[in-house]
């Protein structure tokens, strides 16, 4: 848990550049508030219907333990979501294989 932020410098395989620029990744926080946004809503349905409408408390602490669970996988796929949209990534199955 303490290394989820750490990503090598290129790919082992097709050597590119995982920071294509310097503060690249600033925009991904905006990828990444979108899907904290999404987990916090389904996170407080399913605390709603399963809970039965429970004390604000229970919210929070649900919400706020789902959000600090999920932020190693939201950070990673935040900046995935990044590097393809807007880094010029393409994934191509030849390079799938050798992994």
């Amino acid at each position: 848990m303490r290394k989820f932020d750490e990503m090598p410098a290129a790919c082992p395989v097709c050597a590119q550049a995982f920071e294509p620029e310097v503060g690249f990744y600033w925009g991904a926080m905006y990828i990444s508030y979108g899907f904290s946004t999404l987990i916090v809503a389904i996170v407080g349905v399913l605390v709603y219907f399963l809970g039965n409408d429970p004390d604000v408390w229970v919210y929070v602490l649900v919400v706020a333990l789902a959000v600090l669970g999920f932020t190693p996988l939201l950070f990673r796929y935040a900046r995935a979501v990044m590097l393809y949209a807007f880094g010029g990534t393409n994934f191509d199955s030849r390079y799938a294989k050798t992994v």
